[in-house]
């Protein structure tokens, strides 16, 4: 049973269990089409904090489920709540608990690049997931990649929108000086795309694709690294046989149409964008690569966790919140509606509507229908930071030694987000880590130097 279930209900296990109370077990659940994201968040503060003390106090009182399940049957809920209020200060035990995680600071700056990535940390404002948290967040739209690290290590934000792998290369020094910077919530999964210019349609074939320009986002991003996963598979080396440029996202559409490059790997509502103003082509999804990929992250700075350790909590709740929100196929359009103003990803809401809902025009005269085109969880795996220290190293971005597993473990707050998601009422996994496929071929977290050594085609140190 999770912490914010209700602990009155007889028929409902303290101890094992699924958070959404559909399921017998945690185990089931997971196997269940509908993630534990699918979970309902609480009403309220204070409804939560309820929740969190009486469920400690029937913990402690009834150790056992059969004890606890045969005092709530014979005396009913509301009798049991009555009773245990005479002997225990339910009603002062929850305002203390309320008070303790008071934000040290309410007004905060999060910043963010206009793409559907960002669609928890965008929605949260105009949707109520941050006031939901006692928190007053301006969310702050920025031109670039560099801009938002540049603003956020300059304490202009207060947390950020990145690139999944942009938190390790800022801690690592890498394009910046080391700033140890830390992620407790992936936004997105999948979501991206290759795009080629219309008049590549007979392109089809990567071997093809010698001497061709492509635009990423930036060099330290799931962007790079899948395309270049993408081309060294075929047997292109992406150092000498195509030129990858970093472009900002809203301007890859522009610089296709002027033939400035051939085809971009990008966020999916560029991609979609592309298609809409006809000057592109969808070639792949980002999931056909990796299904299941990383792709922006939650970000802030060790710095501000320190020091405002319940604002930062408070702004990974909302996060976390929203990211529930958008998992659920229902809300997709609404939420579209919802972050296609000027102010946040300016497009038009039926280009969003196709990314999000994934029933969208391929840009080839057909429509396409992929509802796990990009999804939305916010664990933290490590195993992905893993993989992401991988590529760099493959890449030349790091060279010598790489202590893989402390460098996942110091940026991927997976414990704490665990910790955090379990107090939401949501079911995180059992492990920070998991192996999964790119392209067929299968990555061992506990094996990184192995996995970099097996590529033909790499930088070579």
């Amino acid at each position: 049973m999770s912490t914010f279930d209700n602990p009155f209900d007889p028929d409902r296990n303290l101890r094992a269990g699924c958070a959404c109370g559909q399921h017998r077990s945690a185990a089931e659940h997971e196997q269940a089409a509908a993630s534990a994201l699918r979970c309902d968040p609480v009403e309220s503060e204070e409804k939560r904090y309820e929740g969190v003390v009486a469920s400690a106090v029937m913990r402690a009182m009834f150790p056992q489920d059969v004890a606890r399940r045969a005092f709530l049957k014979s005396v009913g809920a509301s009798t049991a709540l009555a009773a245990l209020a005479q002997f225990f200060p339910l009603k002062t035990a929850t305002e203390v608990f309320a008070q303790a995680g008071a934000p040290e600071k309410k007004d905060l700056k999060v910043g963010f690049i206009p793409i559907t990535c960002a669609t928890p940390i965008i929605m949260a404002a105009p949707m109520g997931f941050y006031a939901k948290h006692g928190l007053n967040v301006e969310v702050v739209k920025t031109a670039g990649w560099a801009v938002i690290r540049d603003k956020t290590i300059n304490k202009e934000y207060d947390a950020a929108h990145m690139l999944a792998p942009m938190p390790i290369a800022i801690s690592l020094g890498l394009g910046a000086n080391a700033i140890p910077f830390a992620v407790p919530a992936i936004e997105n999964i999948n979501g991206q795309g290759i795009v080629l210019a219309t008049k590549h349609k007979d392109k089809r074939d990567p071997k093809d694709w010698k001497g061709l320009k492509f635009a990423i986002p930036f060099d330290y991003s799931m962007h790079n690294y899948l395309l270049r996963y993408y081309l060294a598979e075929h047997g292109l080396d992406p150092d000498t046989d195509v030129q990858l440029r970093s472009v900002p996202p809203p301007e890859m559409v522009a610089n296709l149409r002027a033939d400035n490059i051939d085809g971009f790997l990008a966020p999916d509502n560029i991609c979609q964008r592309a298609i809409y103003d006809g000057v592109g082509f969808m070639h792949l999804l980002s999931k056909e690569i990796w299904d299941g990929h990383p792709c922006c992250s939650f970000a802030a700075s060790r710095e501000f966790i320190t020091t405002a350790p319940n604002s930062f909590a408070a702004l990974t709740r909302a996060i976390v919140d929203a990211t529930a929100y958008a998992s659920k196929a229902e809300n997709r359009k609404q939420i579209a509606e919802a972050i296609a103003p000027a102010n946040y990803i300016n497009a038009p809401v039926t280009v969003l509507e196709q990314v999000l809902t994934g029933t969208y025009a391929d840009g080839l005269g057909g429509v396409k229908t992929d509802a796990k085109r990009v999804d939305f969880d916010p664990f933290p795996w490590q195993s992905f930071a893993v993989w992401m220290l991988t590529q760099m190293k493959r890449w030349g971005q790091i060279k010598g030694d790489v202590d893989y597993k402390a460098v996942a473990e110091q940026v991927y707050l997976a414990t704490d987000t665990k910790k955090l998601m379990t107090e939401m009422g949501l079911s995180p996994p059992a492990s920070s880590y998991k192996s999964f496929a790119v392209m067929g071929k299968t990555f061992d977290p506990a094996k990184p130097e192995d996995y970099v050594a097996s590529f033909k085609i790499r930088k070579q140190s």
